[in-house]
């Protein structure tokens, strides 16, 4: 009952005694002395010794663990009668596909190629040919696969090797065929990954991460929550990079047909061509989006997302698309026309959605965007006939007497140029008296502007020139005179001086000052 009177007198009493009398605290240890610090680190020494050997049997029991572990796992796994028998399969099966390749090779180039129409597909069955020996061992797995299935025994070791081999039949045949860098990388990484998961078997379960991501997008009809995912952004994309390959195909197909029908003009050829380049891609996306199961309806919910991008971002390239139909629909170009549009002079080779490739006499290729057409507007020397009119100006010294004669001898010797037309008749008229010479101007016509016209002009000026001559004709240049005034004193004196030096030089004497 007493212990904290007893406890407090002790502590006061202790507290009087001075700090430097007091008894060291009987629990605190004491310092070690200097004979005993060697022993003390020698212990020290020995126990981290012993603790790195301790540390060095645990790595290695780890390792034999582990060594068991995976030893375990490929007796489990791979040292399998079902591996085994695998494996032997994987081995034989190139016999059969080294001995049905080259046969099936030779059929393919002997019977199918012959029959297929069109440049593209005989290059995809050429391509086929040149695989066929793959080709040939995927089918030879692809049987005996299905006979170990049905027999009870395990195939994943074959289905990964099929998995690899369909990889590099796809993106040898996307090379082959389509021969676009671009194309063959897509495939590239686009097969070898989904191969690669497939034979490890982590497939479904890479499908099954990207089918979570996803975000809402609208709902059905019961009220249910519609939601778009990953993964079908990705099947979407896969479909319509196939099927937009396929509509290039047919709009090149149907575009070659549509050129060949004669009964249509260039203005229809060239607008069917047009609707067909729009439409197919657009079909393209519907057919992907359906096909991947995407409920089309929800796409009202981007159409003012859609609609601001368009009058924002996509202004111009649909400003040229309508421009490239009004350019059509009123014929006011077709292909083969000789047009001037600006700087660019030359004939139209083709109208795209976006532009239309004028070629020069150059041999350069000018691609005009449409709307240009209508806001600056183009010189059509083609429109409705191709007969166009050209000009040589010339003139002749007024010392020449027979005016009329010079007027009838160029319109007389136009007509023998080649490409000048008789009818309708050249006429070379009389322009002005100008300040060195008489001006006449010769007008003659052509029918070939696409030809060039520079070149003909230069043709008549050059017979005009010769005939000119050949009459003693003179065509004057400009002359003047020049009368001083005035000028700062020792000018004149100088040049006078300069002159008469300059004349005495010529005449060889001397000069009079």
């Amino acid at each position: 009952m007493f212990a904290p009177d007893q406890t407090t007198d002790q502590s006061d009493t202790q507290s009087d005694i001075p700090p430097e009398t007091a008894s060291p605290n009987p629990a605190a240890p004491e310092a070690p002395s200097d004979a005993a610090a060697p022993i003390i680190d020698q212990a020290a020494d020995n126990k981290s010794v012993l603790a790195g050997e301790a540390g060095k049997v645990l790595d290695e029991a780890m390792v034999r663990e582990k060594a068991f572990a995976l030893l375990n796992w490929l007796k489990e796994n791979l040292l399998t009668i079902d591996v085994l028998v695998q494996a032997g399969i994987l081995v034989g099966a190139l016999v059969p596909a080294a001995i049905f390749g080259p046969r099936l090779k030779a059929l393919i180039l002997d019977h199918l190629v012959p029959l297929v129409p069109t440049t593209l597909l005989k290059r995809a069955a050429r391509a086929l040919a040149e695989i066929a020996t793959p080709i040939a061992l995927f089918l030879t797995l692809q049987i005996a696969s299905a006979i170990l299935g049905a027999s009870g025994i395990s195939t994943a070791l074959i289905g990964a090797a099929i998995s690899l081999l369909s990889a590099w039949i796809v993106i040898r045949l996307v090379t082959l065929v389509i021969r676009s860098p671009f194309w063959s990388k897509v495939a590239f990484y686009v097969a070898w990954p989904i191969a690669a998961l497939d034979a490890f078997g982590y497939l479904g379960k890479f499908a099954q991460e990207l089918e979570r991501i996803s975000f809402p997008i609208g709902e059905n009809d019961s009220g249910e929550a519609i939601r778009f995912s990953a993964l079908d952004g990705m099947r979407i994309l896969i479909v319509f990079a196939v099927l937009f390959w396929i509509a290039n195909l047919l709009k090149g197909f149907l575009a070659d047909r549509i050129r060949a029908v004669d009964e249509l003009t260039p203005s229809i050829k060239a607008l069917l061509i047009k609707i067909i380049d729009i439409l197919t891609p657009v079909i393209a996306l519907l057919m992907a989006l359906q096909l991947v199961g995407f409920n089309l309806a929800t796409l009202t919910i981007f159409g003012g997302a859609i609609g601001l991008g368009v009058g924002l971002g996509l202004q111009k390239t649909i400003a040229n698309f309508i421009a490239g139909f009004t350019l059509v629909a009123d014929k006011s170009i077709k292909p083969s026309d000789v047009i001037e549009v600006g700087d660019t002079f030359g004939w139209v080779t083709a109208m795209g959605a976006r532009y239309v490739t004028v070629r020069t006499r150059d041999g350069t290729e000018h691609l005009v965007p449409n709307d240009r057409f209508i806001e600056d507007g183009v010189i059509n020397w083609s429109h409705a006939d191709r007969v166009v009119r050209l000009h040589a100006p010339f003139g002749v010294s007024y010392s020449t007497k027979d005016m009329r004669g010079i007027a009838k001898m160029a319109e007389e010797l136009v007509v023998t140029i080649p490409r000048v037309l008789k009818t309708p008749a050249p006429r070379c008229n009389l322009m002005e008296f100008g300040d060195s010479s008489v001006n006449f101007d010769l007008r003659f016509w052509i029918n070939d502007p696409a030809n060039g016209q520079a070149n003909v002009r230069s043709d008549v000026l050059m017979a005009i020139w010769d005939k000119l001559a050949d009459m003693g004709v003179e065509i004057p240049f400009p002359q003047r005179d020049l009368h001083i005034k005035s000028a700062p004193g020792g000018v004149l004196e100088a040049v006078v001086t300069n002159q008469k030096t300059a004349n005495g030089a010529d005449h060889g004497g001397a000069v009079e000052t």
